[in-house]
């Protein structure tokens, strides 16, 4: 089973992934690149490769685990966390640990071998939003399980192994400290001016316009003003809502259309480039929180992360986000 492990001094938990572990000569670096089997897993007819589905939409009269479907959902073959057993939580002197409960599941998100999201319609791309929902919604009601974060990696630069369009959700039994954190900083700006942080960030972006990147009935997109990486841009809901698998279904539609136009921005502004994006949504264990607003965030792979940053916590983003969302608005 893996492990989970909390770091004494600044409260970060590690997961300890037993099962994915490698020899100490599987380190040594070598230049990556998306596995290319002849027979990808995730397109339909392959089912078997896979194991069993979770959930899947399907054609009328398609049966599980056989082709038909619109959206697949398994579990990751190779987990960082298991659904199995209890937590057990201990402590080992100063430290503690607890065993790696969780669940950690992909999204495939096309049955045809489409490489990018932006290439699927936006009936397609609402219906992996529904069912990033349903996961939410299901595993919520596991009392062992705390906070689900789900998110997409694109080119091996940013993590990806297949290249076949899909996304993740790993669900933990803590709260990930970078959740925390933005929950910490929002609850603190909430009780000395009554308003959430998020909430004031829109407006602000929006009386501004110079960092935004597209704005619908929904929905504003933009470059943050302090953004770490070139081209970082967030997607936040205009009405106030914490928690992700609480959205609604005009919503869901609206959503599909703004997150293809950005990728699709991203696409062809930089020519394709690696990307990561993530869901931040709150804890399962809270009601809804007056300071925390769900939100993702888009993070193009275009430069590295080297000693400055590890050490310092800084980051140097090259690219004034007032640029980056003026070259994404003309794409």
């Amino acid at each position: 089973m893996p492990e989970l492990r909390k770091d004494p001094i600044v409260g970060r938990w590690v997961i300890i992934a037993l099962e994915r572990a490698k020899r100490p000569h599987d380190f040594k670096h070598q230049d990556q690149a998306l596995v290319d089997t002849g027979a990808c897993p995730f397109c339909e007819g392959n089912e078997e490769k896979t194991p069993p589905e979770i959930i899947a939409y399907r054609d009328r009269g398609a049966r599980p685990n056989g082709p038909g479907w619109r959206v697949r959902v398994v579990p990751n073959k190779f987990p960082a966390l298991k659904i199995e057993g209890s937590l057990n939580k201990r402590g080992e002197g100063i430290y503690d640990k607890m065993v790696g409960v969780g669940a950690h599941e992909v999204i495939i998100e096309s049955p045809r071998h489409h490489v990018s999201m932006a290439e699927l319609t936006d009936h397609n791309i609402q219906e992996i939003l529904w069912v990033y929902r349903d996961r939410l919604v299901d595993l919520k009601k596991d009392n062992r399980l705390v906070h689900g974060m789900l998110f997409k990696n694109v080119g091996s630069a940013a993590g990806a192994s297949l290249e076949h369009t899909h996304s993740q959700l790993i669900v933990t039994p803590i709260v990930p400290i970078s959740v925390w954190e933005e929950m910490t900083g929002g609850l603190e700006f909430y009780n000395y001016r009554g308003r959430c942080i998020y909430c004031d960030i829109i407006q602000q972006e929006l009386a501004t316009e110079s960092r935004i990147v597209l704005d619908t009935d929904y929905f504003t997109a933009f470059c943050p003003y302090a953004a770490r990486f070139p081209f970082e841009t967030w997607i936040l809901p205009k009405t106030h809502s914490s928690h992700y698998e609480n959205i609604p279904k005009p919503a869901v539609e609206d959503l599909g259309v703004t997150l293809k136009t950005v990728l699709s921005k991203l696409e062809t502004a930089l020519d394709s480039p690696p990307y990561n994006y993530i869901i931040h949504t709150a804890p399962f264990d809270h009601q809804e929180l007056p300071h925390y607003h769900w939100h993702i965030e888009i993070i193009p792979r275009l430069t590295k992360v080297a000693g400055f940053e590890w050490g310092s916590g800084f980051y140097i983003n090259p690219m004034p986000p007032e640029d980056a969302a003026r070259f994404l608005r003309d794409a």
